[in-house]
């Protein structure tokens, strides 16, 4: 019986993520205790969504994501530091300031979602180059963070930065042995059914998610014109980002690594910052972080088209 339900949502993963935008969606306008009980549930989840990434992968698919390291951190150095710098720059030059530019700058300056190998993986781009960006992106976010908080004081400290990055790759190197672990020891084989086990376990906590983070949405739809225009800003931003890494590297890497490259790009863990900003501004960015989660979670969905359309065959691996 288990298997069979966690077979189904493997087999159609795709659609479970959007079943869970629309739930987010609806859950904030009929049911929004349904958000804030889920709440408490997202650090354990990502925890989790982690673990899962790299026992699917396995020792061989991680190893295989070692390779191109120095591509991987070129990337990072530039989506990371030097994008976000520029943004900076360029909006104190022109006089320019609000919520949506703040939120903007944190997009460019964070590192990939803690679930881009699971979204790399169900739309076919290569999870463990995703595993690597996200690895190497949150390794280097107190590096790439400080200039940028420091064109930005209004951000708060990077100090803080600091704190929450090493307790999130902590984390990260806790799930990643202990994925390992079992898949060295045998205890999970990298058999068809327990791959479909681990893929419909995956979409169903990337979906809960989504829900938790999504309560204020509904509402803001319905209530505001202006909550539109935040979400056409968001779908340009983060699919923008990787429409463009996608079209400028096309001719130079394989179509699973750039896809992965791409998601990496576009897809980022802003709601890593929460931590740290002041509360004021904080509260203020809750309603663009949740808008933020549909280009990331309809990226399967959408980008994967793209892929098929460039050639890239949708089997996950």
């Amino acid at each position: 019986m288990l298997f069979a339900l966690l077979d189904y949502l493997a087999r159609h993963a795709r659609h479970v993520l959007l079943w869970g935008l629309a739930l987010g969606i609806l859950g904030g306008l009929f049911a929004p205790q349904m958000a804030l009980t889920l709440q408490w549930t997202v650090a354990p989840i990502v925890a989790t969504l982690l673990f899962l990434a790299v026992l699917r992968l396995g020792p061989e698919g991680v190893r295989a994501g070692l390779h191109g390291w120095r591509q991987g951190l070129a990337v990072v150095l530039g989506l990371q530091l030097v994008v976000p710098v520029l943004v900076v720059l360029a909006a104190r030059g022109w006089g320019l300031e609000g919520t949506l530019l703040v939120g903007i700058i944190l997009v460019l300056s964070a590192a990939p979602i803690t679930g881009s190998p699971n979204i790399a993986i169900m739309s076919g781009a290569s999870g463990a180059v995703a595993l690597r960006q996200l690895v190497l992106g949150t390794a280097l976010l107190p590096l790439t963070t400080l200039p940028v908080f420091m064109l930005m004081p209004d951000l708060g400290a990077p100090a803080e930065v600091m704190a929450i990055v090493a307790r999130l790759l902590l984390l990260i190197a806790a799930a990643a042995a202990l994925g390992l672990w079992l898949r060295a020891r045998g205890i999970v084989r990298g058999d068809a059914r327990s791959l479909r086990m681990i893929d419909g376990s995956t979409s169903l906590l990337l979906a809960l998610i989504v829900i938790a983070l999504m309560g204020a949405v509904g509402p803001a739809l319905l209530s505001s014109l202006r909550a539109w225009g935040t979400l056409a800003l968001v779908l340009a931003l983060g699919f923008g980002l990787q429409l463009g890494l996608l079209l400028a590297l096309r001719r130079h890497l394989p179509l699973p690594e750039l896809a992965a490259l791409s998601q990496a790009a576009g897809n980022r863990n802003i709601a890593l910052f929460l931590g740290v900003l002041p509360l004021g501004m904080a509260s203020d960015l809750f309603l663009f972080i949740g808008l933020y989660q549909i280009p990331m979670y309809l990226t399967p969905v959408v980008m994967g088209w793209v892929y098929l359309r460039m050639g890239l065959n949708r089997s996950p691996g």
